[in-house]
Formats: structure tokens, sequence, C-alpha cells
């Protein structure tokens, strides 16, 4: 899974609300080419973790997207860009964790 998205930005964005997350990739997924890579339940019980993939300038655009949708429905918990994520660190990036 992780030789996928070789080569690939990331954009992470976390809400207290999994409904929100759905809400705010839809946004995402509509505003720039990039693939939804996962959508990971976190430990606070009701939010989620959105991962996206895809060129720089098309993750920074989904996540302006995102977050923009998210603000008034959600709390918005983080969210971050890594333009180049370390080859060694994609097994982490690409690990889902189930709940």
């Amino acid at each position: 899974m992780a030789g996928q998205y070789e080569g690939m930005a990331i954009g992470v964005f976390e809400l207290d609300s999994e409904c929100a997350c759905f809400v705010a990739l839809d946004a995402a997924a509509k505003a720039a080419d990039v693939k939804i890579q996962a959508v990971e339940r976190n430990r606070l019980g009701a939010g989620a973790c959105v991962k996206l993939r895809g060129n720089v300038s098309n993750v920074k655009a989904a996540m302006e997207a995102a977050l923009r949708v998210a603000e008034p429905i959600s709390k918005i918990v983080s969210h971050t860009v890594i333009a180049a994520p370390l080859a060694e660190a994609e097994p982490a990036i690409t690990m889902t964790i189930n709940k």
C-alpha cells in the first residue's frame, strides 16, 4: 500500500466529528485532484482523521476547501500538509488503525 503513494504529498486533518470529516473530505475531493488515503476514527470517540494524497498544490487546495467547510460544523482538532514525506515514514503514515 505504501508504494502507491510514493512521492506524493500528504494532507492530514482531524475533526471532532466523524460525520463532518465526510463532509470535509467530499469538499476536498471536489476542489482538487487528490486521493483519499484513509479515514480513521480517533481516540476521542466521535472524531476522525482524514489523510489526502496528491501533488503539493492539489493537497493544499484540497485542505483549504476541507477546513473551510468543516469550520462551521465541527472543531478542527489539527491539520497539516507534508510536502515530501520521508520514505522511511511511509509505513507508519499508511497504516490504518481500525477501532
